[in-house]
Order: C-alpha cells, then sequence, then structure tokens
C-alpha cells in the first residue's frame, strides 16, 4: 500500500461539477441533484483501501447523521477496476449494501472528475459550502491502519458543524492519508 497524502488544494476552490454513474440504483448523479444542500462532502473512496476499510462504518454513520443535517455526501471510486477488481461497479454495490450507505457511491470510469478535484488518495474528503466554496480539505481523523486511536471522524465532524452552525470554519486542516488513487495506464 503506498501511502499517498492528499494535495491539499487552496481554500475557495469551487466544486467541480460531475455527472456519474451510481451503480446501487442506475442513476446518475451531479451536483444540481442536491438544489437544497446547506454543503457538499465529496470523499474519495474505494472498496480494497485499508485506509478506507478502516473508517467505512464511521462514514457510514457520518454519511446518515449529516445527511439528516441537510448536507449532500457523496462518494467516489475513481480507481481502475479493469486493473484492481475488487473495485469494480459490482464490488461497490455490494460494499454500499454491506456497510449502508445511504449516500450515492460513483463510479469515475474516466477518472475525469478524481483529476478535476485533485484528487490523490483514498480516503480523500472535500467540504464545500452551499455555494460550493472549499471550506475543507483533509483527514476524516486522526486514526490510521495499525494505530490504536479510535476512528471519529472528528475533523470532518467539526468542519461540518462549523459549516452548518455559521461558525468559521476550523483552520487547523491536516491531509488525508490513505493509498494512492490507481490510475490507469
Amino acid at each position: 500500500m503506498a501511502r499517498t497524502e492528499s494535495r491539499m488544494i487552496d481554500l475557495g476552490t469551487r466544486a467541480p461539477d460531475f455527472n456519474l454513474p451510481d451503480p446501487s440504483t442506475g442513476k446518475t448523479v451531479s451536483l444540481d441533484d442536491f438544489p437544497q444542500a446547506k454543503g457538499y462532502v465529496i470523499a474519495f473512496i474505494c472498496n480494497h483501501c485499508p485506509f478506507v476499510q478502516l473508517i467505512r462504518h464511521e462514514f457510514a454513520r457520518f454519511g446518515r447523521e449529516y445527511t439528516d443535517k441537510g448536507l449532500a455526501v457523496i462518494a467516489i471510486n475513481a480507481n481502475d477496476a479493469d486493473n484492481f477488481p475488487e473495485d469494480s461497479p459490482e464490488k461497490m454495490q455490494d460494499d454500499a449494501r454491506r456497510f449502508g450507505y445511504t449516500f450515492p457511491y460513483l463510479f469515475d470510469e474516466t477518472q475525469e472528475v478524481a483529476k478535476a478535484y485533485d484528487a490523490a488518495c483514498t480516503p480523500d474528503f472535500y467540504l464545500f459550502d452551499a455555494d460550493r466554496k472549499l471550506v475543507y480539505r483533509g483527514q476524516f481523523d486522526d486514526c490510521r491502519p495499525g494505530s490504536d486511536v479510535a476512528v471519529t471522524g472528528k475533523d470532518l465532524r467539526a468542519a461540518a458543524d462549523a459549516l452548518l452552525q455559521g461558525n468559521p470554519i476550523p483552520q487547523d486542516q491536516k491531509p488525508s492519508l490513505g493509498c494512492n488513487i490507481k490510475w490507469k495506464g
């Protein structure tokens, strides 16, 4: 597993739009599908990464909680499924069902969306405000495979709570750390 940090793009960056399929529903999803969202969480994840496997139960819980609070939560898998079949759309359906993802889990087969977001690793998290301006990018929390740190999502939760309450977003934003995105070619 190649340990890769997120790139920490500039705050204020506008969320690139996309139209991607959700293998679980067969529907195509875009940011415009969430016109009443108070903010947008975009998470680049996959099925096989140990960093994602460690947090996926808590991220599923985060998705349920914060969708109910008015955030649009969207996960995207951009890995090369030809070379990493455990990240195929069929396996994505299985993971979404097994771990209770109530949010869209989209497949970025061309990897164009991951490149537009400058995503580097799984997991890689972005929080945008209602105007689709980036207010947080970085880690879910301090937990890593092999550590004894509990998975809580405290960093992303603190940013999401601040956004929803109209408070300043914490400026101490640490890069996410995970497996590199499995690029094609």
